[in-house]
């Protein structure tokens, strides 16, 4: 181990092992917690989308209203079912599983993402981030968020063989095929129900409440959670396959994501926590050369 020398005072690095214990320690600190308002935000935001449609039928809601609401609803009911994801609203074999299982799959209805695919295509993100083979996320790379908005939208389109269709098709994962029925299920709905609203008149709502709001949702979704959080996407490596940033709309319109590195490195860190566990790791994530282009 070599040592430095600044001033008077010799200073001698840490060992790897050193850091991670610190690192650990550290983190272990923001574990555990069930994140309550998780549950409550993707169970809620759930029946609150539901609600628009009868609301707008029965003339209460405006259309454009509707429309409005529909696009926040939807742009927002990703990250409690990612949470679940990653068990952190309970683990496997805890009481409370049943909970986190619900939360996963209900809050993405609107988005049309189903829990299952997003959990095998999401681990794979976590093991190969930025890697042009096998991470399913690296179609949204792009030089602009424009750019990478028009790849993630060709590449979500009806008949498409996107990333995620290629992942599910190369896995081994025993899930999988649990996980392409309720895809199938989940599409045919979709597409059942958008036509069953159009041939009974109602296809401006089926459109302005639901299938424009995805889109737009899934664009912002990707923008935030999928391209800025790892721009330009061409390193790799625990410490620099993402990074900390500060987003010109902030940290909550920015889905928090401005600390995503933290969500990397210990990704069973609550969302609404992977800030000040990352002002409290700063330092040693400075030692072990992070990539961060925040003008702190």
């Amino acid at each position: 181990m070599s040592a430095a020398t600044t001033g008077h005072e010799t200073v001698t690095p840490r060992s790897d092992r050193e850091l991670k214990l610190e690192e650990a320690a550290i983190a272990r600190k923001y574990m555990d917690r069930t994140p309550w308002e998780m549950v409550a935000w993707g169970l809620g935001n759930f029946v609150f989308w539901l609600s628009l449609w009868p609301l707008t039928f029965a003339g209460i809601l405006p259309l454009w209203a509707a429309f409005v609401l529909s696009t926040l609803s939807i742009t927002i009911c990703y990250l409690p079912s990612h949470e679940a994801q990653h068990s952190i609203i309970a683990r496997e074999g805890t009481p409370l599983r049943w909970l986190n299982e619900l939360v996963g799959h209900v809050s993405t209805i609107p988005l049309l993402l189903p829990y299952r695919i997003a959990w095998i295509t999401h681990r794979r993100h976590h093991a190969f981030a930025n890697d042009p083979e096998r991470d399913p996320d690296y179609v949204n790379k792009g030089e602009t968020w424009w750019k990478a908005a028009w790849n993630g939208f060709q590449a979500r389109q009806f008949g498409a063989m996107n990333s995620y269709g290629k992942v599910m098709g190369a896995s081994s994962d025993p899930d999988v095929p649990r996980a392409m029925k309720e895809a199938a299920l989940l599409s045919l709905s979709y597409y059942a129900i958008l036509t069953l609203l159009a041939w009974s008149g109602h296809a401006l709502e089926a459109a302005l409440i639901w299938w424009l709001p995805r889109h737009l949702a899934m664009t912002y979704i990707l923008i935030f959670l999928a391209w800025a959080p790892h721009h330009p996407m061409e390193e790799t490596g625990r410490y620099r396959d993402t990074r900390a940033w500060r987003s010109p709309v902030g940290t909550i319109l920015s889905m928090g994501m401005e600390y995503h590195l933290v969500h990397h490195l210990f990704p069973r860190i609550p969302l609404f926590q992977t800030g000040p566990a990352y002002w409290e790791l700063q330092g040693l994530l400075e030692e072990r050369g992070y990539r961060s282009d925040r003008p702190d």
